[in-house]
C-alpha cells in the first residue's frame, strides 16, 4: 500500500509539472467515453440475458396470458430492495436527478460505488420486469465513473463537472448509439455551460461510446424505421393533434408522478414492496408490453405488427378488431404512466427515459389510427410512432432537440425532421406553460438545490465563506462606556463596532458618528453607556450557516454595505457588499471555459 501511494504522489506531480487541463480533459474524457460505452453494452447485454433467463423456462402461448408475470415484478423489487438496504446502503432511485444534485450542491462529487451498483441494481429491477428505463442508471453510471476518474487526477470542481458530464454524454451515446443526443442531453437537462473547452471532451466521450457500442453490438440502431411516406403539408394538422395530445399525456404523466409518490410516501418498506409488486404484476400480467423497457413492443408497432404487440394477453383474438386495438393502446398509455412510477416507489432502480418514448411511440400509433379512420387524410403510423416518441420525451424531460436528435439518430429518419420540429415543439410548449420544471429537475427545485439552472446561484453557493468573512473588529461589551469607545477608536480604523455580552452573543452595532461629538468631553466618559447609543435591526444580520444567497439578500438595501455574520446568536464576523462582490468575481473568472 504504501508504494502505491508514493507511485501515485509521483503521478500526481508529474501530472502537474506537464499536463495542461486541456491536456487532461482530452485524455480522460476519451477514457471515460470508452468505460461509458463499456458499461452500456454490459447493461444492455444483462438486461437481455436475465430477460432470457426467467423466460426462457416458462411456459406461455401467444394467445394466454403468463401467470409467472404476476411473481416476476415483486421478486425484482424485493431484490433490489435487499441489496440497496444491507449491501450498497444507499439510495439509487432518479439518477439523472441525482446527478443534477451532485453537480449543483456537491461540485460533481459522486460516490465510487455508483460506478457499479446502479447497473447492478437496475439490471435485476428492468430484467424481472420493472416498468422503468436503462437510460437514468447508465447516465448515474457514466457520471459516476468521469467524477471519480477526476477524483483521481486531484482536479478541482469545474473540471470534475465537466468530467462527470462527459461521463453522461458517453452513456447516452453509448446505450442509443447517438453521439449528438447524449452530448444535447448534457447541455438540456444537465444544463452544463455550452462552450468550446466543454464540447470537446464531451463530444469526444460521446463518439468513443457510441464505437463501442456498435463494435460489441454491431450496426444495428435500437428501433427499425423505414419511411413509407414522405412529408406532405396536407398532414400538418395531424401532426398538430399529435403535439397536443402528447401534451395531454405529460401533463397526465406530472400528476400520475405526484399522486403514486404520495401514496407510496405514507407507507413502509414491506408495504411498498408488497403493494408496488401486486399492482405491477397484475397490470403485466394484464398488458405485456408494460414488462420491462418495453422497446421490443414499440420495434413491432414500428413493423405494424400489432398481432406480436398483443401476444401472451387476452386480447391476441382481437388484435384485428380495430375498435379493441384503439382500447388496449390507450389502457396501455394509461396504465404505464403507473407502471414506471409505481416500480420507483416501491423501490426499483430505473428512469423515465425509456418510458417516455415507450407512452410517445404507444401515443403517435394511437393518434395515427384516429387520423386514418376518419377517412380525412392517411398518415403512415410508424411514421407517427416516432414522433410521437420525440413529443412526449420532449414534454417530460423538456429536452426538445434531444428528442428531436435522438430519434432522428437511432432512427436515420432524418426525412421526419419537419413533423419532428412541429409535434415536438407544440407537446414541449404547452407542457413548459402549465409546468415549471421537468420530471427530473421537479425534486430539486422544491427543496432549492436545483442550481444548474441558475448559474448566479450556483456561483454563489461555490463561494468561500471563510475567505470573505471579515474578522478583524474591536468588540465592545454592552456593559461598556464612553471611555472604552475612545480605547477602541484608538486601536481600530472601522466606522463602527459590534456590541456582544460576556458570552460574546451578539447584541448589536455602536456607530462611530452617533458618539463623535462626545469622544473629546472627558466629563461624558463615565457617564455614556454602549447600550445607549446601541443599533440592531435584522436587516444587516445573517447566519454563518445561511445559504449564501440567502446571505446576499441582505445587501438589497441602498444603504446596506456591511452585513453582520453571527454563529448561532454569537458574533463571528462581517461581510461587505464590496467584497461578496469581488469574490463573486474571482469565481467567474477562474471557472471560465474561454
Amino acid at each position: 500500500m504504501k508504494t502505491w501511494r508514493k507511485y501515485y504522489k509521483y503521478f500526481l506531480i508529474w501530472r502537474i509539472r506537464h499536463l495542461t487541463n486541456t491536456q487532461i480533459l482530452v485524455g480522460s474524457s476519451l477514457i471515460i467515453g470508452v468505460l461509458s460505452g463499456l458499461a452500456a453494452v454490459v447493461l444492455k447485454n444483462l438486461v437481455s440475458y436475465t430477460y432470457e433467463l426467467i423466460t426462457s423456462w416458462t411456459y406461455g402461448t401467444p394467445d394466454r396470458a403468463n401467470l409467472l408475470f404476476l411473481m416476476y415484478p415483486m421478486i425484482g423489487i424485493t431484490l433490489t430492495v435487499i441489496l440497496l438496504k444491507y449491501v450498497i446502503k444507499d439510495d439509487l432511485s432518479h439518477g439523472v436527478s441525482k446527478v443534477m444534485y451532485a453537480i449543483s450542491r456537491k461540485g460533481g462529487f459522486i460516490k465510487g460505488h455508483n460506478c457499479w451498483s446502479s447497473l447492478l441494481t437496475s439490471t435485476i429491477t428492468v430484467g424481472f420486469g420493472g416498468s422503468v428505463g436503462l437510460e437514468a442508471p447508465i447516465v448515474y453510471t457514466g457520471s459516476a465513473i468521469g467524477s471519480n476518474i477526476s477524483r483521481f487526477l486531484r482536479l478541482d470542481r469545474h473540471l470534475t463537472t465537466i468530467l462527470a458530464a462527459c461521463g453522461a454524454a458517453g452513456a447516452i451515446a453509448g446505450i442509443f448509439k447517438a453521439p449528438i443526443a447524449g452530448i444535447l442531453f448534457v447541455f438540456e437537462v444537465l444544463m452544463i455551460d455550452m462552450s468550446m473547452f466543454a464540447v470537446l471532451p464531451m463530444l469526444i466521450s460521446a463518439i468513443a461510446a457510441s464505437m463501442i457500442s456498435y463494435f460489441f453490438l454491431g450496426q444495428d440502431s435500437a428501433f427499425t424505421f423505414v419511411a413509407t411516406s414522405s412529408f406532405e403539408l396536407s398532414k400538418i394538422p395531424a401532426f398538430v393533434l399529435l403535439g397536443l395530445f402528447a401534451a395531454v399525456v405529460c401533463l397526465y404523466f406530472f400528476r400520475i408522478e405526484t399522486f403514486v409518490a404520495k401514496v407510496f410516501r405514507r407507507l413502509n418498506t414491506f408495504w411498498k414492496i408488497v403493494t408496488g409488486g401486486v399492482l405491477l404484476g397484475t397490470m403485466v400480467y394484464v398488458f405485456p408490453p408494460l414488462f420491462g423497457e418495453g422497446y421490443h413492443a414499440l420495434n413491432k408497432l414500428l413493423a405494424g405488427d400489432m398481432h406480436s404487440v398483443f401476444e401472451n394477453s387476452f386480447f391476441y383474438n382481437q388484435s384485428s378488431n380495430v375498435y379493441m386495438v384503439l382500447i388496449v393502446i390507450l389502457s396501455i398509455i394509461i396504465l404505464k404512466a403507473f407502471a414506471t412510477n409505481i416500480t420507483c416507489a416501491s423501490g426499483g432502480v430505473g428512469g423515465v427515459f425509456a418510458p417516455s418514448l415507450f407512452i410517445g411511440g404507444f401515443v403517435g400509433f394511437f393518434v395515427a389510427r384516429l387520423v386514418n379512420m376518419t377517412g380525412l387524410v392517411t398518415v403512415a403510423e410508424n411514421n407517427f410512432v416516432l414522433v410521437g416518441m420525440s413529443s412526449v420525451m420532449a414534454g417530460v424531460m423538456f429536452a426538445p432537440l434531444t428528442s428531436i436528435f435522438l430519434i432522428a439518430e437511432i432512427t436515420g429518419g432524418y426525412d421526419l425532421l419537419a413533423p419532428l420540429l412541429i409535434s415536438t415543439t407544440i407537446c414541449y410548449l404547452v407542457v413548459k406553460s402549465a409546468h415549471k420544471y421537468s420530471i427530473y429537475a421537479q425534486p430539486l427545485a422544491k427543496h432549492g438545490d436545483l442550481m444548474t439552472h441558475n448559474k448566479d446561484k450556483t456561483a454563489l453557493h461555490f463561494l468561500d465563506k471563510s475567505k470573505i468573512l471579515e474578522t478583524n473588529f474591536y468588540k465592545l461589551n454592552i456593559d461598556a462606556r464612553l471611555r472604552d469607545v475612545v480605547k477602541a477608536v484608538e486601536r481600530s480604523s472601522r466606522s463602527f463596532f459590534p456590541v456582544v455580552d460576556n458570552e460574546n452573543n451578539f447584541k448589536g452595532v455602536l456607530v462611530l458618528d452617533d458618539v463623535r461629538g462626545m469622544l473629546f468631553q472627558p466629563d461624558y466618559y463615565d457617564i455614556i453607556r454602549v447600550k445607549d447609543f446601541m443599533r440592531y435591526s435584522e436587516y444587516f444580520i445573517a447566519d454563518i450557516n445561511d445559504p449564501m444567497e440567502k446571505i446576499v439578500e441582505k445587501f438589497h438595501g441602498i444603504d446596506r454595505y456591511t452585513i453582520i455574520i453571527t454563529d448561532r446568536g454569537k458574533f463571528a464576523g462581517c461581510m461587505s457588499r464590496a467584497n461578496v462582490f469581488a469574490a463573486y468575481q474571482q469565481y467567474i473568472h477562474e471557472n471560465s471555459d474561454e
